[in-house]
């Protein structure tokens, strides 16, 4: 009632100052110093020679007397010819219709200004109180499980993944076992790998094998505008997961709210960040939730997520090679008609992620049934190849020549990698991603060693072909990176200190060796870049193997 009443004040105060500006306006437009005359008096002032000036504008005739009296006569009253004759007249132009203008621009900007001035407290109080709901009221529909129908036979091409994931399937099913042998699963799982490789698929089929509820969200959806709205979704997340217990909590694309709080700047990410710390730490190993997450820029997460008690395991999802590509193209063939060499599309698709394949699959299927056919051949998936290539700019497609060099290229990290004794898991013709594994202490020897198989690449490349190449960008910058941990964060020098001359020498002096073990392991590394272009990746173990046998 209260805040009607205010509303009719309001409305009448409106009103009120309208009508005096609008007065004040009229007044002060047709209020003039000016006195109109009779044609009479006019001739009388014209007779007596008491003008000083006059003028003509569209309607009047304006007079000024020497005693500095003003007067003014309709223009079409007299005979203004006369005039000309017998004075010199001055011709102005009327601008009142600018003033007419101005005064309605003032008019309408001061209403504005007052409904706005009127309206400003009650609009902020309503933003206030939206979001406060908001913020009391996180949707239960966003914190609600999925079930999952998804397993592993859905997925192909992810073998190595399976046989890491086959714990945290056994513990969410049987988890009674773990707890009486005292085993602590990890708290969290992070996915890490190029988009469209099934990281959100992956992570439904362990729910979907493990046949526990499955919480989906995405890093985006936790980033709010008010500071701890967030907070408060992850909190509900958490809680709901718990009460469900053993189930599934998967964050897409967690760099979204997980970047290195160095880089955020933001005080709603940092907030929520915290939170979702604080919430993984709060329950323990086997309280029956696990986090999956997926993310395809783990450089930047912040290194609190990646300590042991929260993300306790990464799995890299890569590219597929040839064969999981064959799995793949089979699996989304497997329910159309078709006669497709499924190992000839597997060799024209390298580069293609799993989700690429999918599409390349279903572009085919239409080629075919616009040529009224009802089953799918070799020539449908070469009709669309560039098609789908162009249309998905993820997707990464090498040439021959381009295979070449990229074989050449990472058999040289492979191979340098296992003469300096730096372990990985694989390397991968697709992608120019270095599976190394972390130690939580390292030698400056072991850090330097690193450096050098980043650089190893360019240096085969340009002893090879007397050329540099663009696929060397990134290992170049982390051969930099590391090189500058060394010696600033670290401090690995005689005197704990370092400047940009001593970086410069070391650089120089990592290149001068690696220049001379590429040199030495020449045939190595050729007989490794053969093997990947025929396999597409090889682990540290094969590498081994045929360096084993030529030395």
């Amino acid at each position: 009632m209260a805040t009607k009443q205010k509303s009719k004040t309001n409305k009448i105060l409106i009103v009120v100052l309208l009508v005096m500006i609008l007065s004040i306006l009229l007044l002060n437009r047709f209020y003039t110093t000016e006195e109109i005359i009779t044609t009479k008096k006019f001739q009388t002032l014209i007779s007596k020679h008491n003008i000083d000036k006059i003028s003509i504008d569209d309607y009047y005739i304006h007079i000024k007397t020497p005693d500095k009296k003003y007067y003014k006569i309709y223009k079409n009253a007299i005979d203004q010819q006369e005039l000309y004759n017998n004075f010199k007249i001055e011709v102005v132009e009327d601008y009142s219709y600018i003033y007419d203008i101005f005064s309605l621009v003032l008019l309408i900007s001061f209403i504005l200004y007052i409904i706005k001035a009127l309206n400003k407290n009650r609009s902020t109080q309503q933003i206030q109180m939206h979001f406060a709901q908001q913020d009391n009221n996180v949707s239960e529909d966003s914190v609600e499980p999925i079930s999952s129908d998804v397993t592993f036979d859905d997925v192909a091409g992810i073998d190595m993944v399976k046989d890491e994931l086959e714990e945290i399937i056994d513990f969410l099913k049987r988890p009674e076992r773990y707890v009486q042998m005292g085993i602590r699963m990890p708290k969290g799982v992070l996915l890490v790998g190029p988009p469209g490789v099934g990281k959100t698929l992956v992570a439904k089929a362990v729910a979907g094998e493990a046949d526990v509820p499955f919480f989906y969200q995405s890093g985006a959806s936790f980033v709010q505008i008010y500071v701890g709205m967030g907070a408060k979704r992850v909190s509900k997340l958490f809680e709901k997961a718990k009460q469900q217990a053993p189930s599934i909590i998967f964050i897409d694309e967690i760099d979204a709210v997980g970047k290195s709080r160095d880089l955020m700047g933001n005080d709603e990410r940092e907030s929520t960040l915290n939170e979702l710390l604080t919430q993984m730490d709060g329950f323990a190993q086997n309280s029956g939730v696990i986090v999956i997450a997926a993310t395809n820029k783990i450089e930047v997460l912040d290194d609190a997520l990646l300590r042991a008690g929260r993300f306790d395991r990464r799995i890299h999802l890569s590219l597929p090679n040839i064969q999981e590509r064959a799995k793949i193209i089979a699996l989304y063939l497997d329910n159309k008609p078709h006669k497709v060499d499924i190992e000839y599309i597997a060799k024209m698709s390298v580069g293609f992620s799993a989700a690429a394949l999918d599409t390349l699959v279903n572009e085919a299927t239409l080629n075919a049934l616009r040529d009224s056919r009802y089953f799918v051949e070799n020539q449908d998936f070469e009709a669309v190849k560039e098609k789908v290539i162009s249309g998905k700019k993820l997707i990464q497609s090498y040439s021959k020549e381009e295979k070449e060099i990229q074989a050449l290229y990472q058999a040289s990290k492979a191979v340098i990698a296992s003469w300096l004794g730096v372990e990985f898991d694989k390397v991968s013709i697709v992608s120019t991603m270095f599976d190394e594994f972390d130690h939580e202490i390292s030698s400056k020897t072991s850090l330097i060693n690193k450096a050098k198989v980043y650089l190893s690449g360019a240096i085969a490349l340009q002893q090879e072909y007397n050329e540099y190449f663009t696929n060397a960008k990134d290992d170049i910058k982390m051969a930099k990176n590391i090189i500058h941990q060394v010696l600033d964060e670290y401090a690995m020098s005689h005197n704990f200190s370092s400047s940009n001359r001593e970086f410069e020498e070391l650089f120089e002096q990592n290149i001068k060796e690696v220049e001379g073990i590429v040199s030495r392991m020449k045939v190595a590394i050729k007989k490794v870049s053969a093997y990947l272009q025929e396999y597409e990746n090889i682990t540290q173990k094969e590498c081994m193997d045929i360096i084993d046998e030529i030395f």
